[in-house]
């Protein structure tokens, strides 16, 4: 798999994208750009080399989840595949950003909101989840729309208590209790520096081609995935069926992340990779003709090919 994703992001390798900070972005992560300056403008390529080591550890770690978690019948790559795949789809989804530093905190909280289930005193992992939360929106404030997700995923996976989900928002705003006194001690104290600018708005994206094909790839192996994954629903654990559920949760969250602190790119648009892979791992994986997995898989390499060496962006 690293071999693979060496080769199908080689160009990101080629013409280093310097990140920039964004208006929609988070202080934490004006303070690890303006760190990595200096050596990103000696040596450009660190974006890329940082950015592609953070798709393989969420590549492997979201592996390893479906896996561990018995998602799939069959313990395999393809999970890992189907993301490094999905996220050749776009060149932005291969830049150092803001949302690809919370797809990894995301992959942690999904990992613990599954673990819930099984926990009779669950107050730790609640908490925690609720503080990763919290942390990642100081990346990116639109990533507090997960807050959505969470609150949902309690409601799926556990029996409602109010105290836990009291706990959870606790966690969240952890952080911003911190950050609080950290201004306060400091002499920079205001409420607009500590409470998240949000604004809502329809991203202006320019379309073409390559942007449809890419968007052609990804939802016709979801489709095709999430078939397969009601097909078999009824053969699974109750545990492993709220797990697709909350993978399902996951991704109709994360499609409302664009339309909050717009940044007319799609860079945030990566955030809904992970479930989208899920779905399209049961797509290679359930398929009846052995063909159609085959065909995906080099349909998608190809259009990835051209769209690198052809197209615009990359």
């Amino acid at each position: 798999m690293l071999v693979f994703g060496i080769l199908i992001k080689f160009p990101a390798f080629r013409h280093p994208f310097i990140p920039v900070f964004e208006p929609g972005d988070g202080e934490l992560y004006l303070r690890i750009l303006k760190w990595m300056k200096p050596y990103g403008d000696a040596n450009p390529v660190l974006y890329p080399v940082l950015a592609f080591a953070l798709l393989f550890i969420q590549a492997v770690s979201l592996t390893r989840f479906i896996n561990s978690r018995r998602l799939i019948n069959t313990p395999s790559y393809l999970p890992g595949m189907a993301y490094m795949l999905i996220t050749s789809l776009f060149p932005e989804w291969n830049y150092f950003s803001s949302a690809l530093l919370i797809n990894t905190i995301l992959i942690f909280i999904l990992s613990w909101l599954f673990r819930v289930y099984h926990q009779q005193n669950a107050k730790g992992t609640i908490y925690n989840t609720g503080l990763a939360l919290g942390i990642a929106s100081f990346l990116s404030p639109s990533s507090l729309a997960f807050a959505i997700w969470v609150l949902l995923a309690l409601a799926v996976m556990r029996p409602f208590r109010i105290n836990e989900w009291l706990l959870c928002i606790l966690g969240i705003t952890t952080p911003y209790y911190l950050f609080g006194v950290y201004l306060f001690i400091t002499g920079q104290w205001g409420w607009d520096k500590l409470i998240p600018d949000l604004s809502v708005s329809v991203p202006d994206i320019k379309q073409s081609a390559w942007v449809a094909g890419s968007a052609f790839l990804i939802i016709v192996p979801f489709l095709l995935g999430g078939y397969y994954v009601q097909e078999n629903l009824s053969r699974m654990l109750i545990q492993v069926r709220k797990g697709w559920s909350l993978l399902l949760l996951y991704l109709l969250t994360s499609m409302i992340i664009p339309f909050v602190n717009t940044n007319y790119n799609f860079e945030n648009w990566v955030l809904a990779a992970i479930p989208f892979a899920s779905f399209h791992a049961s797509a290679y994986l359930y398929s009846k003709i052995k063909l159609i997995p085959s065909i995906l898989f080099w349909l998608m390499v190809g259009f990835i090919l051209a769209y690198q060496y052809y197209g615009h962006g990359w």
